[in-house]
């Protein structure tokens, strides 16, 4: 666990000796902000509606989570994820391939699984300071608001685990080249193409468009950001996750032998 640990340290510093760090806070920051405020602002402006015409005649109070928290994490955020998450991950082997330092990797006396297990946990890291961010803007809600904490805290493990099982993919793409804009380009292509497959269950109800509409990463997000932490959910990204240091592994058991 110390060697895990001192991987993820380094990686994670790394990050912020380079502008990698600096611009995906810097990009997420100002786009989130950006959202919340407009979600806000409309939240704002139907509620005055509402009371103008009367306490809207009955119907129930606007809920902060759902005007709010939940469009901007499902519907933005998550958007943003697929840009920033490539970005992240670019660097972990590409960037060891074009150093010449994977060969050092491969003789060293840590594991691979210590280096792929400290290489994720240093992404996943620089990934838990950007939901940081956002909770200093959901805490505003808090502070003039009444929103529900629980919902909240379902949708924020659901961004964290979406975020890791993206995250895991990006780092298996990331073995296959040196060049850390390709390991972007591909990564992105990749995660739109999960993010998107799910569309085919709206006009295929055929075993096929079943599966797809499984496999695609935002289908298992939709009830964390209601509020709802269903197992079957957890245990998907949780697999994700898993396949993607698996996948990571063989490709680096790949390369030693090449290089041996």
């Amino acid at each position: 666990m110390r060697n895990i640990l001192a991987i993820a340290g380094k990686e994670l510093r790394a990050y912020f000796y380079s502008p990698i760090a600096y611009l995906v806070m810097a990009f997420y920051t100002v786009l989130c902000g950006f959202f919340f405020y407009s979600f806000v602002a409309t939240y704002q402006m139907e509620s005055f509606r509402m009371q103008a015409m009367g306490g809207g005649m009955g119907a129930p109070p606007m809920n902060l989570n759902e005007y709010i928290i939940r469009p901007l994490f499902e519907g933005v955020l998550s958007v943003i994820l697929l840009l920033l998450i490539p970005l992240i991950t670019m660097r972990l082997y590409a960037e060891e391939k074009r150093a010449g330092t994977i060969e050092l990797l491969a003789t060293s006396p840590v594991t691979d699984g210590q280096i792929i297990l400290g290489k994720f946990l240093g992404a996943l890291s620089l990934f838990a300071v950007l939901v940081l961010l956002t909770f200093v803007y959901i805490g505003t809600l808090f502070v003039y608001g009444n929103p529900s904490f629980k919902p909240l805290l379902a949708t924020a493990l659901g961004y964290f685990l979406f975020g890791g099982a993206l995250m895991s993919i990006g780092m298996w793409i990331s073995t296959f080249t040196k060049n850390q804009i390709i390991a972007a380009g591909v990564s992105f292509a990749v995660l739109l193409l999960l993010y998107v497959v799910d569309w085919v269950s709206s006009y295929s109800f055929s075993t096929v468009g079943r599966v797809l509409a499984y496999i695609g990463v935002t289908t298992h997000f939709d009830n964390f950001a209601k509020g709802v932490i269903d197992l079957r959910d957890v245990v998907y990204y949780v697999s994700v996750i898993v396949l993607g240091l698996f996948l990571t592994a063989r490709s680096v058991e790949a390369l030693k032998g090449r290089a041996g």
